[in-house]
C-alpha cells in the first residue's frame, strides 16, 4: 500500500468523479429526445450487453443481483430520469441523489440497528437544512415533486446500498453490469406504461448521433469506465483516500449545469450546496476526529 496517491491515481479519481457529475448535464440532453424510461432501458440494456460476455456473473446470490438491479434501475435512476425531465435542473440533482448517505446511515441504524456518532446527526441535520432550502424556493425549473422524486431516487440507491454490503467482497463492476440485466424488463414495461408507445417510437426515431453518443456516455462511460476505475483505485488504496473525491461530484454536477445549461446559481442555490455539502464532509471525516480528539483529551 502506498504511502501517498500517485499523481495518476488522482487524476483517475478526478476523472472519474467529473464523469459521474456531468454527468446530469448528459442525461438533461438526452432527455429531449428520448422519454425517461425510454432512455434508462437504454441504458441498462448496454451496461449489460455486450460487458456480460466479458466479464464472469459475481458469487452472489440472483435475489440479491435482481434486487440492486431493480433498485438502482427503476428506483434510482428511472426516477431520477422522469424528475429531471421537466421537475428539477441538473445541478440540483445532482446536488438533492447525494442525500443517500444519510438514507443509508438511517437505514442501517433501523433495520441493523448500527450505533450512529454524533458528527452524523449532525452532518445530516445540516443536510436537512440543504434540502429545506431547496423546497422553499421551487421554482419553475425545480418543483416540489421534482425534489421528492429525486430524494425518492436517493433512499433507493440507499436500500441498493445495504444490499451491496450484504453481497460482500466482489467485482463490483461485474455485480453492476449482471444486474443491469434485472432493470431492464421493468424499464421496458414502465416505458411502454408511463412513456406510451408513441413516444418510445417517436424518440428513438428521433434520436441522432448526439442522442445516442450520450446514452452510450450512461453506460460506458458513467457505469463501466466509473465504477470500474473506482474499484480498481479502492483495492489498490485506502479507501479514505478515495472516497472522499466522491465529495466533488455536485460541484461538477452544478458547475457543468451552469456552464453548459446556463443553470443560474443563486445565493440561495449556493447556501443549500453548502448545507449539504458540509454535513457530506462532517459524516465522513468526523468519526476520525472523535478518536484523535480522545486521545488528546486523555493525554
Amino acid at each position: 500500500m502506498q504511502a501517498a496517491l500517485p499523481l495518476r491515481h488522482f487524476l483517475l479519481a478526478l476523472a472519474v468523479v467529473a464523469i459521474w457529475g456531468s454527468n446530469f448535464v448528459v442525461i438533461k440532453y438526452a432527455l429531449h429526445t428520448l422519454p425517461p424510461m425510454t432512455l434508462a432501458a437504454l441504458r441498462f440494456g448496454f451496461a449489460f450487453v455486450p460487458a456480460c460476455f466479458f466479464l464472469r456473473r459475481p458469487e452472489v446470490g440472483w435475489r440479491n443481483l435482481g434486487g440492486y438491479g431493480v433498485l438502482i434501475g427503476v428506483g434510482q435512476f428511472g426516477l431520477l430520469y422522469l424528475a429531471m425531465r421537466s421537475q428539477i435542473s441538473p445541478g440540483l440533482a445532482s446536488l438533492v441523489v447525494q442525500t443517500q448517505v444519510f438514507f443509508t446511515l438511517l437505514l442501517a441504524v433501523s433495520l441493523r440497528g448500527e450505533r450512529v456518532l454524533a458528527t452524523t446527526w449532525l452532518g445530516l441535520l445540516l443536510a436537512a437544512g440543504g434540502v429545506i432550502v431547496i423546497a422553499s424556493h421551487t421554482d419553475g425549473t425545480t418543483t416540489a415533486l421534482g425534489l421528492a422524486m429525486v430524494l425518492a431516487a436517493a433512499l433507493s440507491w440507499a436500500c441498493a446500498n445495504l444490499l451491496t454490503q450484504r453481497a460482500g467482497r466482489i467485482d463490483m463492476l461485474a455485480y453492476v453490469v449482471w444486474s443491469s440485466a434485472f432493470a431492464v424488463p421493468p424499464l421496458i414495461a414502465l416505458a411502454l406504461l408511463v412513456d406510451g408507445p408513441e413516444q418510445v417510437a417517436a424518440g428513438l426515431a428521433a434520436s441522432d448521433l448526439g442522442t445516442w453518443a450520450a446514452v452510450l456516455w450512461q453506460s460506458v462511460g458513467n457505469t463501466l469506465f466509473g465504477y470500474g476505475v473506482w474499484s480498481w483505485l479502492l483495492a489498490r488504496h485506502p479507501a479514505g483516500r478515495i472516497v472522499p473525491m466522491a465529495l466533488l461530484v455536485p460541484v461538477f454536477g452544478m458547475g457543468s449545469a451552469a456552464a453548459l445549461l446556463g443553470e443560474a446559481l443563486p445565493a440561495w442555490k449556493l447556501i443549500a450546496a453548502a448545507l449539504v455539502m458540509a454535513g457530506l464532509a462532517i459524516n465522513l471525516f468526523g468519526p476520525r476526529l472523535l478518536p484523535a480528539r480522545s486521545a488528546a483529551a486523555k493525554s
